[in-house]
């Protein structure tokens, strides 16, 4: 196969040759600065994203060291207070015990609490302060009322489980 090319390139008038070749390096040039602008390029967008990677990466670390503080921390102790006592002093503290129709302890972990009327995000912030003395939400229903933002529910709450 080298032998057929050089004989092709032998047959070619010398005023061909050089024109193919001065053709051939015009070409190769510009294919070369092609190459070069566009790794200029790349290499500019990502010098760009290189401080917000950095950010990233940090908060990464932060995030995984309070992950790692987390899991080595003891748990917090579970109250020892009775559950149904505990939801009924919480709902009081959260100013929801007017709207609280009933409690209903299931066992001593486990209770069932009935709200008539309330206002949802005041729910969700008393659930969410439940979380912090270990009682998490086991099943609920919620339903709107025809007042805006009020809704009845009725809950079944659980005391957490030590780990």
């Amino acid at each position: 196969m080298n032998a057929t090319l050089r004989t092709l390139w032998q047959s070619r008038a010398p005023r061909d040759r050089v024109v193919i070749a001065v053709l051939a390096t015009l070409v190769g040039v510009a294919l070369y600065l092609w190459l070069v602008q566009s790794a200029d390029q790349a290499h500019t967008r990502l010098r760009a994203s290189v401080p917000a990677l950095r950010a990233q990466a940090a908060r990464l670390d932060q995030q995984a060291a309070e992950l790692e503080r987390l899991r080595s921390a003891p748990p917090p102790a579970a109250s020892t207070t009775d559950l149904r006592t505990l939801v009924q002093a919480q709902a009081g503290a959260a100013g929801l015990s007017g709207a609280l129709g009933q409690i209903n302890a299931v066992d001593d972990n486990q209770v069932v609490v009935v709200f008539g009327a309330v206002a949802f995000a005041d729910w969700l912030k008393w659930v969410a302060s439940l979380k912090s003395q270990q009682v998490r939400l086991d099943a609920c229903r919620v339903e709107a009322l025809s007042a805006p933002g009020l809704v009845s529910v009725t809950a079944t709450l659980v005391r957490s489980k030590p780990q």
